[in-house]
């Protein structure tokens, strides 16, 4: 009978490690949640609402899809959230385990290879996007803001958007000598990202050149088929292509990931 794959020991380790940070970790994943939704779906959405609903016709209520603005941000901000912590995870971390606590080259002391090694890392980002994912979904559903059975299927997608950073990301962070680089992706990608893929407003109101940069960043896609879900407009073509998209990401970033891992580890 066959043991377990090898990499399964490595994200076993990660899970080792994580047992002292769990319960902080499980808090924050509610508690950010509970805290997103009320400002911005309670708070800003009363506002937003009162001001849509004034207008003769009710236009601005088309614009969001004819949903309050509490169940058009909700999608957004999970996925953006999980798109932070992919983000957060796949960086600091990765230098820490090559450079400071020499995570990785205990491992590769062991049969353990280059790929366990890695997929046994990504696997443990995926199961905190599941965690995250999860939280926020449950939330959301105390909040009102799950309006289809086909929500549930947002639990996938926040762990399929956030991994389309995280792979791309671990590859970036294995060639990392500082933190700088860090700080230049979060301030120049992830917070645009956060702000202007969709998530708050809908896209159509950048000007043109804007949306079209929108349209071809992850966030986008990962933002357009969570909404797609928690409004039970999942089974259509461009859930696949936005999917797709995603999907691709993942596995460029992964491939990336491979080769930066063995060239680092390897010298």
């Amino acid at each position: 009978m066959m043991g377990r794959p090898l990499w399964v020991r490595a994200l076993g380790s990660w899970g080792f490690r994580y047992r002292r940070t769990w319960r902080g970790s499980v808090a924050t994943s509610f508690a950010f949640p509970v805290l997103y939704l009320a400002a911005l779906g309670v708070g800003l959405g009363g506002l937003v609402n009162r001001h849509l609903a004034s207008q003769p016709g009710r236009p601005g209520l088309t614009a969001l899809g004819g949903v309050t603005y509490l169940v058009f941000v909700a999608p957004g901000v999970l996925v953006g959230s999980a798109m932070q912590i992919a983000t957060s995870e796949s960086t600091f971390p990765v230098m820490g385990a090559i450079k400071w606590q020499r995570l990785y080259e205990a491992m590769l002391a062991t049969p353990l290879r280059t790929g366990d090694v890695l997929a046994g890392h990504l696997c443990y980002i995926a199961s905190r996007l599941a965690l995250a994912s999860g939280a926020f979904l449950a939330v959301a559903a105390a909040f009102g803001a799950v309006h289809s059975p086909e929500a549930v299927v947002a639990l996938p997608v926040g762990i399929l958007t956030g991994m389309a950073f995280s792979t791309p990301m671990v590859a970036y962070a294995a060639t990392q000598e500082t933190i700088v680089g860090f700080s230049v992706v979060e301030r120049l990608v992830i917070v645009p990202l956060f702000l202007f893929s969709g998530s708050f407003f809908p896209i159509a109101q950048l000007p043109g050149a804007l949306q079209l940069v929108a349209e071809l960043t992850p966030l986008y896609h990962g933002v357009a088929l969570a909404r797609a879900c928690m409004l039970g407009h999942l089974v259509t073509l461009s859930s696949l292509g936005h999917a797709g998209y995603l999907l691709a990401l993942v596995a460029v970033g992964a491939w990336a990931a491979s080769r930066t891992y063995r060239a680092r580890l390897a010298s």
